[in-house]
């Protein structure tokens, strides 16, 4: 697909327009289009999008959305305007960020305390995986505040969960994962899982709980955290409600529900580039690896999109700009 570099005329300004993926509805999911140039704030990068990775729930929201909207989250690629503010990499510099809503395009503005310098090392499709998946997966984690010897992930053929396992692993915690269906679990134990599981297990006392489905299973969790642990909520995929014995959680000395949502997360701390930076080095590293199930052109979106949705993902999917 050849970029647009044609010029049109708003309120008197020239502005270049650049080619985007658009919301499409529940069908096409999205289409391509050509948009305004990103308007940066001062405290914005523009980025030259080199890859961009899907997310459950960025294709959800497009599929729903009202059309002509443009999306998306993770990109990586290239500073081809640094921050008025002087903040954040310096034009040329090989980047990985979470935009808003406006990345899967040719070039997007995002925020420099959510973009980070990749390695020279590191693909951008690699790098591409990390912000929403990897970043949700290392605070969760930290959202138990002490150290942790057992780990119980829930959802862990998803992007997520494929972190989660990678870096709980790390800490030096035996982790349980758990997964749809057998099929979707394979390299899991590679990555460091001491068991995979296709049902939340009997019994059992985890330090640390990283919980996306809901329902039964997040009433499990809430059954299986050991005193003191920590269940970690970041979705609840099933879309069913949960029921509980309030009791078998609350007995529990200083256990903890804790519920995120990434964006928020990342305006209060203002820790997203350096967590990004953390992320890179150690897959430039070979330690973290981004499990990427499938890359395709960008041209290739709306299959990808509905490959996704039905679960035919184990891992990340990766779309190339070009």
């Amino acid at each position: 697909m050849r970029r647009s570099d044609s010029v049109v005329r708003r309120r008197g300004r020239s502005v270049t327009d650049v080619r985007a993926l658009v919301t499409a509805g529940p069908d096409d999911i999205v289409r391509f289009a050509d948009i305004p140039e990103p308007n940066a704030k001062p405290h914005e990068a523009v980025v030259a999008v080199s890859a961009l990775s899907l997310n459950r729930g960025e294709v959800n929201r497009a599929r729903t959305a009202r059309a002509d909207k443009p999306t998306g989250w993770d990109v990586s690629g290239m500073v081809v305007a640094a921050a008025a503010d002087g903040s954040g990499p310096a034009v040329g510099t090989r980047v990985v960020g979470l935009a808003d809503n406006v990345g899967w395009a040719e070039r997007t503005p995002i925020a420099t305390h959510k973009l980070a310098p990749i390695p020279a090392g590191l693909s951008h499709e690699a790098a591409s995986t990390l912000p929403i998946a990897a970043l949700t997966a290392l605070h969760c984690l930290r959202a138990h505040e002490a150290s942790y010897q057992t780990a119980l992930i829930t959802g862990a053929a998803g992007g997520v969960g494929r972190f989660a396992v990678q870096l709980a692993a790390m800490e030096g915690a035996r982790v349980t994962a758990v997964v749809g269906a057998a099929a979707r679990g394979a390299g899991l134990a590679q990555l460091g899982a001491a068991e995979v599981v296709t049902e939340m297990p009997a019994d059992g006392h985890f330090d640390v709980i990283l919980e996306s489905v809901g329902g039964e299973s997040l009433a499990a969790s809430l059954r299986l955290v050991g005193a003191g642990g920590t269940v970690a909520l970041f979705g609840n995929s099933s879309g069913e409600a949960t029921t509980f014995q309030a009791a078998d959680f609350f007995f529990r000395h200083a256990t903890k529900l804790y519920g995120y949502l990434i964006f928020p997360e990342l305006e209060k701390t203002r820790r997203g580039a350096d967590d990004l930076a953390y992320l890179a080095g150690l897959m430039a590293d070979g330690k973290l690896d981004p499990s990427i199930d499938v890359t395709a052109s960008w041209s290739e979106a709306t299959s990808l999109c509905r490959a996704l949705l039905d679960r035919r993902v184990a891992g990340k999917a990766v779309l190339t700009v070009d």
